[in-house]
């Protein structure tokens, strides 16, 4: 039985991510005055007179070893389903194909519910549970979804998941079974969003939005703590992240930015390049256009619904880190992520999901405009495992009353 034992914590306060204000820790929070996200800010000085490598290292491999930096004060508030240390797998195939030294995927698929979100969501439940909530609510393209109802449902809090009518059947399907009032919704996840927003005051819900509350980060910055940690205390010179929302991309630039602040790391930093499809791209658009903000991208579309997001509240955050690494922002298409996903399903035995096949595609595709140098190591992130999306189907048969001819069988 898993057991986690009380450890100090070291929260501040908030902090606007605009403006720079200041908000009161352990209250309930959506976003800042001036509508933009919170961020949660620690006594570094603290942290580091207190916590060590060696500490770190004798300590179940699970997201809750990282509890210093994180904002749950009680370790009876910790809402888990078993959050593991995902794996950083070496691409020999990428490494041949492209003549690379290193190419390495993140695979967060192991995660409980199959997906990433299950980091933010771990930590927006369990800060909920915290601050005495009972009734959550979301926007979502599937994983988030299921995340929130399965940490709910553990949690014995209420959850409502709000889903594009084209989300996947298998994870609306999967989002009801674990507990969330689950509806469709015959628009994008921005309408779904409104449908959260403007149910508040008649359903007296929380909106659990991405980036609209201040805890979903601090659950997605632990992939950044995790890798400096794997890559021992270095960082490849590469980062490829699928980008919908952005927060697992703004909560590792957080992260980055606290170790640095208490020692562990250096000054270098990956570039980030963030990975949209052509179907749905305002960050790449901004991107290039020299923005700070991105304008909502209309009529999105692409089979990598997880990147389907055709306004995000935190853009500029992305693009300041994306800025800030010197990286970019690109776009792939369907028929490059979905071949990207054959490609690594069959030659490297990983079922990645579309947005992260999306990250393949990207590296696939800079390294040939030259924007990726093959002399730079490089780590991808596939941000759920591929088994639960829809596959081709199998059309072979053997027909049992009849002779088999097995030199028909061979393929290559």
């Amino acid at each position: 039985m898993q057991e986690f034992p009380d450890r100090k914590t070291f929260v501040s306060y908030l902090e606007c991510s605009e403006t720079g204000r200041h908000y009161p820790a352990d209250q309930i929070h959506n976003l800042s005055d001036a509508g933009k996200p919170l961020l949660v800010r620690y006594d570094l000085n603290a942290l580091k007179t207190y916590l060590t490598k060696p500490m770190l290292r004798n300590r179940p491999a699970d997201l809750w070893r990282y509890r210093e930096f994180l904002p749950v004060r009680k370790t009876e508030n910790i809402v888990s389903l078993g959050e593991i240390m995902t794996p950083v797998i070496r691409s020999r195939y990428l490494e041949s194909k492209l003549a690379m030294d290193t190419v390495a995927i993140k695979d967060e698929g192991r995660l409980p519910t199959g997906s990433f979100k299950a980091r933010g969501i771990a930590l927006a439940v369990s800060m909920a549970k915290e601050l005495g909530l009972t009734k959550l609510a979301i926007p979502t393209n599937g994983n988030a979804g299921a995340a929130l109802a399965a940490y709910s449902s553990r949690a014995g809090l209420q959850s409502y998941a709000f889903c594009p009518e084209d989300t996947p059947e298998v994870n609306v399907r999967e989002i009801a079974m674990q507990g969330a009032a689950t509806f469709r919704v015959n628009g994008l996840i921005n309408d779904c969003g409104k449908i959260v927003r403007e149910g508040q005051p008649h359903m007296d819900w929380f909106d659990i939005s991405t980036l609209k509350e201040p805890y979903r980060i601090e659950g997605k910055k632990t992939m950044g703590l995790e890798l400096c940690e794997q890559y021992q205390w270095q960082l490849p010179d590469v980062i490829l992240y699928p980008t919908g929302g952005g927060t697992g991309l703004i909560g590792m630039w957080k992260a980055f930015a606290e170790l640095e602040a208490i020692g562990w790391i250096g000054s270098k930093r990956p570039r980030m390049i963030a990975v949209q499809a052509e179907g749905c791209a305002p960050i790449v658009k901004a991107f290039d256009a020299g923005d700070r903000h991105a304008a909502l991208w209309q009529n999105a579309s692409t089979r990598a619904a997880g990147i389907r997001v055709p306004v995000a509240i935190g853009d500029f955050l992305i693009l300041d880190a994306v800025r800030q690494s010197q990286g970019f922002a690109c776009s792939v298409s369907d028929e490059d992520i979905e071949l990207a996903q054959r490609e690594l399903a069959s030659r490297e035995g990983l079922l990645l999901c579309p947005e992260g096949a999306a990250t393949v595609a990207a590296l696939i595709q800079e390294i040939n405009t030259g924007r990726i140098g093959k002399d730079e190591s490089v780590l991808l992130f596939n941000c759920a495992t591929g088994l639960k999306y829809e596959m081709p189907e199998s059309q072979s048969h053997l027909d049992i009353t009849h002779p088999i001819d097995y030199t028909s069988l061979a393929h290559e």
